[in-house]
């Protein structure tokens, strides 16, 4: 395997960014999960999007799903985290890793009773935000017809599988 085509031809240029680990999150969900955007991909001229996901005690996350035009990765940094592998649901604890290829069913939920956190990233980086904060949206009592709902997973790559 070789290295992609170049991504940059200049002698190089200050770009950097950095956010600090004492930002706050940039949404908090009604049962006090807190999703920080750690890279969008806009901002990431759509490469990857990096998000850490901090869950509260309260049990909560998707079922089993699949994007067809994204990866998804989860990298556990505290607490226990269900994982469904696309045949079954593992415990992952910190420094376990996930990738999962576009087409890969998976899910993942804190059933602990405990706060969890882990990164998660998405190649290429699709705009995900707008789909976090529906979700907010959802869980504040937003009523969607199951039509808007549908159209609404369909833009932001979600197709759910029964779980098996």
């Amino acid at each position: 395997m070789s290295y992609p085509p170049p991504l940059h031809d200049g002698d190089g240029e200050v770009s950097a960014r950095v956010r600090p680990g004492t930002d706050g999150p940039d949404l908090v969900y009604p049962n006090g999960n807190r999703v920080h955007y750690l890279a969008r991909g806009e901002a990431t001229g759509g490469l990857f999007g990096l998000y850490r996901w901090e869950f509260s005690e309260a049990v909560s996350g998707p079922g089993p799903h699949f994007h067809r035009s994204m990866a998804e990765s989860f990298y556990v940094l505290e607490g226990e985290v269900r994982i469904h592998t696309g045949a079954e649901w593992v415990t992952a604890r910190p420094g376990d890793f996930l990738h999962v290829p576009p087409g890969g069913i998976h899910g993942f939920r804190n059933e602990s009773g405990a706060p969890a956190s882990m990164l998660l990233h998405f190649a290429p980086g699709a705009p995900r935000e707008p789909y976090f904060e529906g979700l907010d949206r959802l869980a504040r009592g937003e009523e969607w017809t199951p039509e808007e709902y549908d159209a609404f997973m369909r833009e932001h790559d979600n197709v759910w599988v029964e779980e098996s």
